[in-house]
């Protein structure tokens, strides 16, 4: 792809990221009045967290990022029926085994959060994020081949539906905020302003109070929404289903070489959000969606710049690596990582500055828990935006294995500074943890793909 396009492609995934950035803040804004940073979002929070893991680790993270170049390879070498035929052999093995890790964490869903998620919750509270968790493995379920899609999608050079996905998420999740959730203490805050009051009080009369459980049931039906809204993009590029569930097809084989050191790369990257819920869950009520809410306003620039240019980047990294146009490669991936570190370094500075003022405007109670943890949270922006790149650089060569010894290093580096920082700073250390070993991750790829002279 030509670097105009590249452009091209980044503004359009940037685009989208900004509506879906405005929709989730719109829904976080309205869970923060229904629920406040407390006890139910904290279950909520932390209910995410494995079965999060579970798609990151198959579907969303592992095996996109190294299905996409085997896609490349496939379309740019035999055409267009090789890359679904590869496709379909792919997703048919991932769908089967996520359904079947699903079952086996939904049957397990308790004794996991007694002792793995948050095992210093209370009983009561351990059991609604069981519930929650059971609920959320639905979702997954759907996100699991709304990703392969969007792997599929991407390997055409197609970047609008599956950045057209995350909105649809986020409308699900609002809607079983607004018609499943308890609207009436929006009546209580909003009710006197003319047209949301009256709004606020039909949906108070007609939705139905299901609790945070509303919330849950949201996420499910973004998640559908999530999926349906790609299903074109399979039919305007001819997909054809192949129904072959085997592990010895030579596409798949590769995929699976590459995926093996990706999915314990995901696994550790996973590993530290585990972590930071279980440190968490020992300190004072909200702590843990305090991290939530922090971990989302440094998301929202991350995501902008380093998820939206890695995106775009990705398809032509593997392309030029596998014609062995180095130089070409070089330049786009110095120009990439210069562009990236002169947009993210002042956005760090004037978010830190202006969380104060903007956290008080979202929460009526914890704002001072939320703003301490998206500052030290933003601390680490540049280097989570640069490891978007650094990491598909690897990936682009096939090279899975250097990733997975990073995030090793990150995850180690990551426990050290928890255990360090968290009695100077109580629960705002993990997030202080989070930023400086996902920084010394970046500086350490980066460091490596200088000595091969990749960048």
């Amino acid at each position: 792809m030509p670097p105009r396009r590249i452009l091209n492609a980044t503004l359009l995934i940037g685009f989208f990221f900004i509506l879906e950035k405005v929709g989730g803040l719109v829904k976080q804004f309205v869970a923060a009045r229904l629920y406040g940073v407390g006890p139910e979002l904290d279950a909520f929070n932390a209910a995410n967290n494995l079965p999060d893991t579970l798609y990151t680790v198959i579907s969303g993270g592992a095996l996109a990022v190294a299905f996409i170049p085997m896609l490349s390879a496939a379309l740019e070498h035999d055409g267009r029926p090789a890359l679904w035929d590869l496709f379909s052999r792919v997703a048919n093995l991932a769908l089967v085994v996520t359904g079947a890790l699903s079952l086996v964490i939904a049957l397990l869903a308790l004794p996991l959060v007694q002792r793995v998620v948050v095992p210093d919750f209370s009983p009561e509270q351990q059991a609604l994020v069981a519930d929650l968790m059971r609920l959320n493995l639905l979702a997954t379920l759907l996100f699991s081949f709304s990703g392969l899609i969007a792997a599929g999608l991407q390997a055409n050079q197609h970047f609008f539906l599956p950045a057209l996905a995350p909105v649809m998420y986020d409308l699900g999740q609002v809607l079983g905020l607004l018609f499943l959730g308890p609207v009436d203490r929006l009546v209580v805050a909003w009710g006197h302003l003319p047209v949301i009051g009256s709004a606020l009080t039909v949906l108070s009369s007609v939705g139905l109070n299901l609790g945070i459980y509303g919330f849950a049931y949201g996420t499910v039906l973004g998640a559908a929404l999530y999926l349906l809204v790609q299903l074109p993009g399979l039919a305007r590029y001819g997909f054809r289903w192949t129904p072959q569930l085997s592990v010895r097809h030579p596409g798949v084989q590769q995929v699976l070489r590459l995926m093996g050191p990706r999915v314990l790369t995901v696994a550790g990257f996973s590993a530290i959000f585990i972590l930071n819920d279980n440190f968490a869950s020992g300190f004072e009520a909200g702590a843990v969606t305090a991290l939530a809410y922090g971990w989302l306003f440094m998301q929202v620039p991350q995501t902008l710049i380093g998820t939206a240019g890695g995106i775009a980047l990705l398809p032509t990294l593997s392309e030029l690596a596998a014609a062995g146009r180095a130089d070409e490669l070089r330049r786009l991936l110095r120009h990439a990582l210069l562009l990236m570190t002169a947009l993210t370094v002042p956005i760090t500075l004037v978010a830190a500055a202006a969380l104060p003022f903007v956290t008080p405007l979202v929460f009526d109670e914890g704002a001072g828990l939320v703003t301490v943890a998206g500052q030290l949270f933003m601390v680490g922006l540049v280097g989570h935006s640069l490891k978007e790149v650094t990491a598909r650089a690897f990936y682009a060569h096939r090279d899975a294995w250097t990733p997975l010894a990073t995030v090793l290093v990150n995850l180690g580096l990551y426990v050290l500074l928890a255990l360090a920082l968290t009695p100077l700073l109580g629960f705002a250390g993990l997030a202080l943890a989070n930023s400086l070993s996902f920084s010394v991750e970046a500086g350490l790829m980066l460091f490596l793909l200088w000595r091969r002279r990749i960048v």
